[in-house]
């Protein structure tokens, strides 16, 4: 969790409450306190931004006590924050548009945008609309969240589950099984999917946007079909990294389970791969490892050795920034976090970044093991933590990364940093490996990152497409089947037809969460990374770098996250890059030794799927 727009954009749940709660109109929207004008817009601002500053802090409290102490009292004591913090946001980003047109100063102009773009889901105005895409969105997030495949004669078994079977199985009936019986959750969801999408549209141009889709691409500081563009333009970049990775596993594949199974050509079965949506296929790493591949060392056994506990992991992590410049975290982030798994209570465990008074109290929320995973997890979190700092000094609305891509991006630098030197020069590990033994950790990181891009680029491609009504109500699934092959190189194991609803069974989907920012996450890390390694005066593999211990890396740094969203985010980039576009050559660049010798061991092969 981050800031003011990531709690907007947080899930259905926020969607349904800010829109029951829209009904209630805070005094401060009032339209006669704020005429038209510069004077009138500018005053609004300021009262908006002072109100939504004291009613986030509220909720970002109510919701950590949520998190940390999970009782039925908690829930609705956060679900009453939401209902109060999100009903005023809706309020303010339609009373906003009476500036609409307005000869406005730049930065008052930036503000009243991103009062409107950051809801994810606005209801239409009218009272029985709104209700009704209240109910339809708690709707499909209960449908997915009670989704279990009931097999006949057998326990039902829920996603978790089914997605251990997936990582593991080797009997391709048996993935196959649990790949469609997870599909049986989603056709139900399908018609109210339909009516969903158009009352969010409805809501979209009462705001002064032509549908959902393009109210969601309003936030990257340039026009609606520009970013799209922009996004292509990205994705032919990573292609022919892409494409040798899939004909390499795709070898492989054939070789475990046979051609009739896992055909040598076209796309691959979509249950072989490891996972539910075959958004990762690093669970089937040991089917497709380079030989050579062991790096040397296992850092779960160097934490063990050295024995490193919960606590001083994290104690790494501040290290890493102190390193490179900044200021310790305070006193109250060791005494209010929280970092390992309480024995007499529940608690959310998925790994998070708080920021609960938008100035300097600042946690994580984690139930930490003592292991490889966790331990570069860690830097990920503490990432987004040193961003909320950096920016805290900005005016409440710019309190948020440059763009929603940023601030995964920034964590995932920093992970990226985590390696063999940066183990040695904080004394886990004695020296590092030669180099030749790299192979097997960039196909592993590879199988995670690179596999995942065509998947973080075609779920919205897909929401778009139904916002713009360009994929009617009668092609839903044929247009997502569609766009998993074109990108993906991926098909669906058996037939689908439209009675299916296969976009149902990935929770961003029903959930209402834009995806595309996790697409740009994974462009922007190796651009940052890349750049900071040059900062830094590093002159070795892109994948070796760690910018641990420097500061000029560091103050570039600081200087883009010190910025937040008060300037578009080409500015932020250029800051830390010096470029002002997106530049995913720089995957390229850190995959290098692993695409040559993909592109060997895949000569003579049928690569590609049309």
């Amino acid at each position: 969790m981050s800031s003011t727009r990531n709690l907007l954009r947080a899930s259905a749940l926020v969607s349904m409450i800010a829109l029951l709660g829209a009904a209630c109109t805070p005094p401060s929207a009032d339209q006669s306190d704020y005429p038209a004008t510069a004077a009138g817009a500018a005053a609004f601002v300021a009262d908006v931004e002072e109100d939504l500053l004291e009613e986030v802090i509220g909720l970002a409290k109510a919701q950590w006590v949520q998190a940390t102490y999970i009782t039925d009292d908690t829930e609705q004591l956060a679900a009453a924050a939401y209902d109060e913090y999100l009903g005023k946001a809706m309020d303010y980003a339609r009373a906003s548009t009476r500036f609409d047109g307005l000869e406005l100063d730049a930065d008052l102009e930036r503000k009243l945008k991103i009062l409107k773009t950051g809801m994810t889901l606005p209801a239409p105005s009218a009272d029985e609309e709104r209700t009704e895409l209240a109910g339809i969105a708690a709707s499909l997030e209960s449908t997915y969240g009670k989704g279990k495949y009931c097999p006949e004669g057998g326990e039902c078994l829920a996603l978790g589950e089914l997605s251990n079977t997936l990582a593991t199985s080797r009997d391709p009936d048996e993935l196959l099984e649990v790949w469609t019986g997870w599909r049986t959750i989603s056709p139900p969801m399908r018609e109210d999917y339909r009516r969903f999408a158009e009352l969010g549209n409805k809501g979209s141009r009462e705001l002064g946007f032509d549908d959902l889709g393009a109210l969601w691409r309003s936030n990257y500081d340039m026009p609606p079909d520009d970013f799209r563009a922009e996004l292509d333009r990205l994705w032919e970049q990573v292609r022919p990294l892409y494409e040798p990775l899939h004909c390499y596993v795709r070898s492989k594949l054939t070789e475990t389970y046979g051609d009739s199974v896992a055909p040598a050509s076209g796309p691959i079965p979509a249950h072989l791969l490891g996972n539910m949506w075959a958004q990762s296929w690093a669970n089937i790493y040991p089917m497709v490892a380079p030989p050579s591949s062991d790096p040397g060392f296992d850092v779960t056994e160097l934490l063990d050795e050295k024995e490193v506990d919960e606590l001083e992991m994290v104690r790494y992590g501040e290290r890493f920034f102190t390193s490179i410049g900044f200021d310790p975290l305070p006193d109250t982030f060791w005494q209010r976090s929280l970092f390992t798994k309480p024995a007499d209570r529940d608690v959310v465990c998925h790994a998070s970044a708080w920021d609960i008074d938008q100035v300097d109290d600042i946690r994580i929320k984690m139930c930490i093991e003592r292991n490889a995973e966790d331990f570069s997890t860690i830097h990920h979190e503490l990432g987004h933590n040193f961003y909320q700092r950096a920016y805290s000094r900005q005016p409440f609305l710019y309190r948020e990364s440059a763009n929603d891509g940023f601030h995964e991006g920034v964590g995932d630098t920093v992970a990226l940093s985590v390696t063999p030197d940066y183990l040695v020069e904080v004394g886990l590990l004695d020296r590092a490996p030669d180099a030749s033994a790299d192979l097997g950790v960039l196909m592993r990181m590879a199988l995670d990152k690179v596999a995942f891009l065509p998947f973080g680029l075609l779920v919205d491609q897909w929401r778009w497409g139904v916002f713009s009504g360009e994929i009617a109500p009668d092609a839903y699934n044929a247009a997502w089947w569609e766009l998993r092959e074109k990108y993906q190189g991926v098909a669906a194991p058996v037939e689908r037809s439209e009675s299916d609803f296969d976009p149902g069974a990935k929770y961003h989907v029903p959930a209402n969460t834009p995806y595309t920012r996790y697409f740009l996450a994974h462009i922007l890390q190796f651009q940052f990374q890349r750049s900071l390694c040059e900062a830094a005066g590093y002159e070795g593999p892109l994948h070796r770098c760690s910018i641990y211990g420097n500061k000029d890396a560091g103050k570039r740094l600081i200087e883009m996250l010190e910025m937040g969203a008060s300037r578009p985010w080409p500015d932020a980039l250029e800051a830390v890059t010096g470029q002002r576009e997106m530049d995913a050559t720089a995957i390229i660049d850190y995959f290098a030794p692993l695409q040559e010798w993909l592109e060997g061991e895949t000569q003579g092969l049928s690569c590609g799927w049309k």
